[in-house]
């Protein structure tokens, strides 16, 4: 993961964007800076500035050094006060001995391992102690080019003294400076005029090119010039001249030996030590590429003499070198101790020197060099100074290393700010942290003006990717053509920027302002978070709260924006400090740039995007960094959710539901721009506290309703279904996030969470067709039930919605969650009462309810709603009672009276379950009373019952035979009322169903039918059949009814049992003798008899008697039928009975054959016997 670095710039830009804040920003330090002692020289300038533990050395071309001293501010939070502590004037121009190029202060050299400063004044370079800059030393070097060459990579290090390069105009000398100045070596390289020192190497540049030194060997590495328009140089040194013609196109050879003369007389052999890179090549194509200032330029030959005392190595010989020997420190290894150091020439061989063309004006560009890494130097080269330059990285073997860099002019100031700029290092840095910036003073024209500033752009940059400007001045173009000025700039535009040794803490109290938190008052005050806060207006003690959580807040927001800088600008008397813009602030200002582009573009959603793409490969390293990208994505999730729903549906496609939460915006926020939402928020008594940037994004948007993103123009319609998708998958996400530790306001966000969803999801299932029609469960019904039965948080304003939705059976699964079981049966209740159920979910609303009731254990519930069941639909509401898996349990007579109490109607079904299905008789008495008080009431009110029992008489006995019994009858042919039912079960328990042992009151139930006796023919044969009037039974039987099938089954069972099921077995006990049954047989015979049809009359009696011939006497029989009969009636009986007759003489004879042999068998037994045992005499 990488560091929490500035984000790469997206590669892929569809148009340039707006504006944004850059990179770097200027932070004042002083201004009005004093430059003159009487203030009346307005032409003085400042040349160089420099910083160092709170004292600021300001250079000036006036040659002087100002020293202001830095003064903490009235309070902590005011930036430090600069007086002015000295004006210095190290060399007066009255004793320069340098060039008149020279004058004015070139260049402060602070040295505060050992105290001590040099300065470069006119061309003398004097050393003085710090802080004060008194004189430190009565020595001072004339005739100074420049100083400097400080080892980059000890910086930091604790020592007595320290190493310099001060650069004359014959040599290079390598100074100690410590309690005294001591050469420690001289380098034989004349002009130099800038230098950067790593360790043993050197990277150094004349007027016209680059080489590269190991300082403890003396060797160099010559790289290549400055201008490419001034390159071609001769290439052999001695009496041999180059041809100078620009146009001949000759590639210059980049053979290392190409700028020196070898002693031994090899100097002439083009091809010795050649390097075989594009260096040259590349350079070269800058010249071509202007060909017309080429032929306004004029050929320059670069120095043909060998320093003495350097030998020039080819970069294979440099490659040869241990590198871990000047990287471990161990500098003074020389590379071919074998080998003494050439002696110079005795005589410099001149170079020819080619006529100036007319009108040909001297130009020279200045020489640049930066160290990013302790491996690399930065190297610019150009062709003038108006054309674009180009900066070059080399490393230490002077090979190319990255890819170029380019300036749009050549600069003036080229610097390096990288994590290690600051900080000594003898170690490669990880790859992590070999990245940073590179600074360039450039001077660029447009149209109407020209502007000095810094060009900046990261030194690791890929091909044509973005470069950031800070602008120093601007001046209208006012002087003409700008590309024949030669790169001079106007007084009035005097700028530059330079590096100073020490960094200063920098605050930006913008980072705080936008990072700081403030409460988030809605547009509405909904009435949930009125009830919340328990008032509609805010309280003065609420007031309070809040400006003591903005105090609060205002004092972290201190801590944030800390920067620091070690890179200063100035602008005429001004100086500033050069500071990275902290990412917040350049984040932020890319949004806002993005947000202007509503007023011509839509929005951009690609940038928005890849904002927060670039977020995740940073690792936030500081508290800054850990609010910033929190702050960066809330935003982004913010104006993308507001321009989602702001626009069409092809938006959501392109945004998901991860770019909307990986915001962590608190939900609360972008649900209050949603009017059908804004009620469901909970705000809670501390309210809504979000980054104060996100605040006045809110308050903006929603101030400026005539905006493109306007937040008060968001709403959801039942045919943005893909938005309401998005906004529902994103508040699910939120509530699996229910448990998070870490989230502020918990409470309220997963109640507004909870409200919000549950109302989007009643907002799709009203208007989604499918809901309606489709006959598996829809996709968003299933989502509101899975809502709804994990439990919601917002328990009372989800109970208000799915009332304001009429949703009734939603909130009895809502009640379930809670377990409040009283409020899920009050709710079904009311929608089994009728009362409004947009959902119709409930479609067996009372089987419902029955079995939801088997399952509580509160026996109140159980008796209220199982009654008030029962009543509605006694024959559910009875189960409730019945169910033997019920968690309740009452006793029956309990449930009878709590049934006759409360649910009458229901009572006879219970009773029906207690006798017919568990066999209780103790409770038929019971369920017959309710039986025949229904029949009774009937017949008493309605005589169209009456006159269908009659009629059912009379067509039963109209019926010919065979025909069914009456009770079977009365079933095939029974009406739909409930009274015909009861009248059957009646029958039933009157017919014994149950048994011989079931007995019930028969004289109160005669007493109660006496007034129906004719309409009640079955009840009285089955009551006087009870008493023992079988044959006042037999002739209602036979003569009432006619059911002359249970009138012989009621001689066969003893008028027991005749109007129950046949298929239960009979109890053998209740069955009676053969005795009794031939009683009741000669009844019946005698019954028939008397059937008024003739026809039915004879048939009846001979099916009896040829039937039942066994139950009959034949005297009997013969003696009562009339003697009109014919034998034939009669002869199935008489052959019968005969033939019994017969058989019963036969058996007879058996019998009495059996019993004599018998008789004879005993009387032989008995005379055996006596003769066995003889006889006895007795005498008396």
């Amino acid at each position: 993961m990488a560091s929490a670095r500035e984000p790469m710039p997206s590669r892929k830009r569809k148009r340039e964007s707006p504006p944004t804040i850059g990179l770097y920003v200027l932070k004042p330090l002083l201004d009005n800076v004093p430059l003159s002692s009487d203030g009346e020289d307005s032409k003085i300038d400042i040349s160089c500035v420099e910083y160092w533990d709170g004292n600021l050395y300001i250079g000036t071309t006036a040659s002087e050094v100002l020293h202001f001293v830095s003064l903490p501010g009235e309070s902590g939070n005011h930036e430090p006060m600069y007086i002015l502590a000295s004006r210095l004037q190290p060399t007066p121009l009255s004793t320069s001995s340098g060039p008149l190029t020279s004058t004015g202060v070139k260049r402060i050299m602070l040295l505060p391992r050992i105290s001590k400063a040099c300065i470069l004044c006119n061309g003398v370079l004097t050393f003085h102690s710090l802080p004060e800059l008194s004189p430190a030393y009565r020595s001072r070097i004339s005739n100074c080019v420049w100083v400097g060459g400080h080892d980059l990579d000890v910086l930091g290090e604790d020592s007595e003294d320290d190493i310099i390069m001060v650069c004359v105009s014959t040599r290079i000398r390598l100074l100690r400076i410590g309690e005294e100045i001591r050469l420690v070596k001289n380098i034989e390289y004349p002009g130099c005029l800038q230098s950067i020192r790593r360790s043993r190497f050197a990277c150094v540049a004349d007027s016209h090119s680059y080489a590269l030194l190991d300082i403890d060997n003396q060797q160099k590495i010559s790289l290549f010039p400055i201008s490419s328009v001034n390159q071609d140089v001769q290439a052999i040194l001695g009496d041999q001249t180059e041809d100078a013609d620009p146009i001949a196109g000759r590639q210059v050879s980049r053979s290392s030996s190409s700028a020196q003369s070898r002693p031994n007389g090899r100097g002439n052999d083009l091809n010795t030590h050649s390097r075989s890179t594009s260096l040259g090549t590349f350079v070269e194509s800058i010249g071509r590429g202007q060909p017309d200032l080429r032929s306004r330029s004029r050929e320059t030959a670069v120095r043909n003499n060998i320093e003495p005392g350097l030998r020039t190595l080819s970069p294979t010989q440099s490659r040869s070198t241990d590198r871990s020997d000047w990287i471990s420190g161990n500098s003074r290894r020389p590379l071919t101790p074998d080998k003494s150091l050439p002696p110079p020439p005795e005589e410099p061989v001149m170079q020819k020197r080619l006529p100036d063309p007319p009108g040909y004006a001297p130009f020279t560009l200045k020489p640049h060099i930066a160290s990013p890494l302790n491996t690399e130097f930065l190297l610019t080269t150009g062709t003038v100074p108006d054309e674009p330059g180009v900066g070059i990285f080399v490393n230490c073997d002077g090979d190319v290393v990255r890819g170029t860099l380019e300036f749009s002019t050549y600069p003036t100031t080229v610097i390096v700010d990288s994590d290690s700029s600051l900080i000594g290092s003898s170690t490669v840095l990880e790859e992590e942290h070999q990245s940073g910036y590179v600074l360039a003073s450039v001077s660029r024209a447009t149209k109407s003006s020209r502007e000095n500033g810094i060009e900046i752009q990261r030194w690791d940059a890929s091909a044509g990717e973005s470069r950031d400007w800070l602008t120093l001045a601007k001046a209208p173009s006012a002087i003409g053509n700008l590309d024949e000025v030669d790169g001079l700039v106007p007084a009035q535009f005097s700028t530059g920027i330079g590096s100073s040794l020490s960094a200063v803490d920098l605050k930006f109290p913008e980072v705080g302002e936008k990072l700081r938190l403030r409460r988030l008052r809605l547009p509405v005050i909904s009435t949930i978070a009125r009830r919340s806060d328990e008032s509609s207006t805010s309280h003065p003690s609420d007031r309070g709260q809040d400006a003591k959580r903005n105090a609060q807040e205002d004092d972290f927001a201190r801590r944030l924006g800390q920067g620091s800088s070690h890179i200063l600008a100035w602008t005429g008397s001004s100086i500033n400090w050069v500071a990275r813009n902290p990412q917040v602030l350049r984040l932020d200002s890319a949004i806002d740039a993005i947000l202007q582009s509503l007023s011509t573009y839509k929005l951009d959603l690609d940038e928005l995007i890849a904002i927060t793409e670039d977020l995740k490969n940073l690792e936030p390293r500081t508290e800054t960094d850990f609010l910033t990208f929190g702050y960066i994505r809330q935003k982004v999730s913010l104006i993308l959710f507001a321009d989602v729903l702001s626009g069409g549906d092809d938006k959501t496609t392109r945004v998901g539901d991860d770019q909307l939460f990986e915001g962590n915006v608190d939900p609360r926020v972008l649900l209050s721009m949603i009017p059908l939402l804004r009620s469901d928020i909970f705000e809670g008594l501390n309210g809504i506290w979000i980054h104060e940037g996100l605040v006045s994004l809110i308050d903006s948007k929603i101030t400026n309703a005539s905006g493109l993103l306007s937040f008060t123009n968001l709403s959801l319609r039942p045919e943005n279904t893909a938005k309401m998708n998005i906004l529902k998958h994103y508040l699910m996400g939120w509530r699996q996030r229910k448990g998070f530790g870490s989230i502020t306001d918990e409470h309220e966000v997963f109640r507004t969470v909870d409200s919000a969803l549950l109302h989007i999801l009643l907002y799709q299932d009203r208007t989604s067709p499918t809901a309606r029609i489709s006959n598996s469960l829809p996709t968003v019904r299933a989502d509101l039930y899975s809502v709804v039965d994990q439990g919601v948080d917002c328990f009372d304003r989800a109970v208000e919605l799915l009332e304001e939705f009429h949703r009734l059976y939603v909130l009895s699964r809502l009640y379930q969650s809670r377990r409040m079981s009283n409020m899920v049966l009050l709710t079904w209740k009311r929608i089994i009462d009728g009362e409004a159920d947009e959902g119709g979910e409930l479609k067996d609303g009372e089987n419902e309810v029955r079995r939801y009731l088997v399952q509580i254990r509160d026996q109140t519930l159980f008796e209220d709603y199982g009654t008030w069941l029962a009543t509605r639909n006694p024959t559910i509401g009875v189960q409730v009672f019945t169910d033997d898996k019920s968690r309740v349990r009452l006793p029956p007579n309990q449930v009878v009276q709590l049934l006759k109490l409360r649910a009458p109607d229901s009572v006879k079904v219970y009773l029906e379950h207690l006798v017919f299905g568990k066999k209780k008789v103790q409770y038929a008495n019971d369920l017959i009373s309710y039986y025949l008080d229904n029949v009774l009431t009937v017949l008493k009110e309605s005589s169209d019952a009456r006159s269908i029992l009659a009629q059912s008489y009379e067509s039963y006995r109209a019926l010919q035979a065979p025909k069914p019994t009456y009770r079977q009858f009365i079933i095939d042919n029974a009406i739909p009322a409930q009274w015909w039912n009861d009248r059957l079960r009646f029958l039933e328990l009157l017919g014994g169903s149950h048994g011989a042992g079931f007995s019930y009151d028969v004289p109160g139930i005669l007493e109660r039918i006496e007034p129906f006796e004719q309409h009640l023919v079955p009840e009285s044969i089955i009551l006087d059949g009870r008493q023992g009037q079988h044959k006042q039974a037999l002739r209602l039987l036979t003569h009432g009814l006619g059911d002359y099938h249970t009138a012989i089954n009621y001689c066969l069972l003893g008028g027991s049992s005749i109007f129950h099921p046949t298929s239960e077995p009979l109890d053998p006990q209740s069955i009676p003798s053969q005795e009794e049954q031939a009683t009741l047989f000669r009844s019946l015979f005698a019954e028939f008899l008397l059937i008024d049809d003739v026809s039915n009359r004879l048939e009846r009696t001979s099916e009896l008697l040829g039937r039942f011939s066994l139950w009959f006497d034949i005297t009997h029989v013969l003696s009562v039928i009339p003697e009109n009969w014919s034998v034939e009636l009669v002869s199935a009986f008489l052959i019968s009975a005969i033939r019994r007759l017969l058989k019963d003489k036969s058996e007879a004879m058996v019998v009495k054959a059996l019993s004599g042999a018998q008789n004879l068998k005993v009387s032989a037994d008995f005379i055996e016997k006596c003769e066995r045992i003889g006889s006895e005499v007795q005498t008396m």
